[in-house]
Formats: C-alpha cells, sequence, structure tokens
C-alpha cells in the first residue's frame, strides 16, 4: 500500500514536470525506482521547457557536482566497509557453520511443530549454496537425498525450463530430483526490469528427513535456550 502511494506521488510530481532526480530526493527514493515508475509519462511542452531551463542554471549545475561528490564518497564508503566485513568474518570454523547454518534454518526452514518434513526455502543462490552445504558437512546428507521445488510467478511459465536448468547447474542437483514447479498466481503479477534476474524461490527439501528433523528441533532448542 505505502508502494503504491509513493508511486501515485512520483507520478503526480513529474506530471507537474519535475525531474527524476528532485523527485527522487523529494521522496527519498531511489532514481531507478522512480525511472521505473514515470518512464511511461510523458512531457508537455511547458514542463520540457522547465526542466531544460532548470539544467542551464549555475545553481542546477553546482548542486549536481555536489550529489555527484556526495555519492562517489557515498559509493567508496560503502566499498571500504564491504571489505573490512569480509575480513572480519575470516575463515569459518566447522562450528561457526553449525552456528550460522542453524541460524539460517530457524529463519527460512521449516519448523512447524505439525511437520517433519526438513526443507528450507530461499531466492538467494549463495544462501542456497551455504545451506546445501550445511546439510551436507553437518546433517551428513548425500546429494541424492536433496529434493528441490521452485515457485515461480506465472507470467514467467514460459521459462520454466530456462529456470530449472538454472538452479540444477547451481546447486549441482540432478534435473530427476526436483518437483514439478509450481506457478504463483496474483492480481498483481510483477514484472522484473529487462536487466533483471528472475529465478523464482526454490525449497531445497531433504529425503525420509524425519529423524534428522527431530535432531534439528533439539538444535533449535539447545541455541534459543542457551
Amino acid at each position: 500500500m505505502v508502494n503504491v502511494l509513493a508511486k501515485n506521488k512520483a507520478q503526480l510530481l513529474r506530471i507537474e514536470g519535475k525531474s527524476i532526480s528532485e523527485i527522487s530526493e523529494k521522496l527519498n527514493i531511489p532514481r531507478s525506482t522512480i525511472g521505473i515508475w514515470c518512464r511511461n509519462i510523458k512531457l508537455g511542452k511547458r514542463q520540457i521547457e522547465r526542466l531544460e531551463k532548470r539544467q542551464k542554471s549555475g545553481s542546477y549545475k553546482g548542486r549536481m557536482i555536489f550529489l555527484e561528490r556526495l555519492r562517489s564518497r557515498r559509493l567508496l564508503e560503502s566499498r571500504l566497509l564491504r571489505i573490512e566485513g569480509i575480513k572480519e568474518i575470516g575463515i569459518i570454523s566447522k562450528r561457526d557453520l553449525f552456528i550460522s547454518g542453524l541460524a539460517f534454518y530457524i529463519s527460512e526452514g521449516s519448523t512447524s511443530d505439525c511437520g517433519e518434513e526438513v526443507s528450507f526455502t530461499n531466492s538467494d543462490y549463495r544462501t542456497i549454496l551455504f545451506m546445501k552445504k550445511w546439510f551436507w558437512e553437518i546433517c551428513g546428507i548425500s546429494n541424492d537425498r536433496f529434493a528441490i521445488q521452485i515457485r515461480i510467478n506465472n507470467v514467467y511459465r514460459n521459462k520454466i525450463k530456462k529456470i530449472e536448468k538454472y538452479w540444477s547447474e547451481i546447486t549441482n542437483i540432478p534435473l530427476c530430483q526436483f518437483t514439478k514447479t509450481i506457478l504463483i498466481k496474483s492480481k498483481l503479477n510483477k514484472i522484473y526490469p529487462k536487466n533483471s534476474v528472475y529465478y523464482g524461490t526454490i525449497r531445497l527439501k531433504i529425503k525420509k528427513g524425519t529423524k534428522l528433523r527431530r535432531k534439528i528441533n533439539g538444535w533449535v532448542e539447545g541455541l534459543l535456550e542457551n
């Protein structure tokens, strides 16, 4: 609901002749998002003249230089903090893997009291690979015991085979261990930008995982009550 209101406000500002940068700054929303929201809005002659006049003004040019320097400084700071964070993690021990994987499982794994299933759901391939490593090294699960189920938006139904192949190559799990892909139907079908990637969400499931599920329940209890 908040996004809808923000989108409507952005479009109204664009119709009034505001630039993408002005709208982005006013609403505190990335320029790329504003650009997508307003790409189908055609400006009239008066609005175009306003934008051209504004771009020629000295104050506008000075502000653009300032904003570019600020952006560069933020990017550098972000890059340095990222490098610092990677160094702080260092080499992960088996104990580190055990605890961090368990924390991931608590967040995105199957934990309902009524079921015995062991599964983990996510859309980020790095997280999926991390949890596959966790199941293998910590839980002793061989590759043939994994099963994968993919969930994708219905508008991408013509890309099912491509998406299944992607996840098979990423996880090194053969397609014969994939269950039928589920198509998610919604009133608002989200279309991703052409330059973005979409591979849906996958559920990494363990076959015959009843005993493992009971052990994981114990690990979870031990961690949360520590």
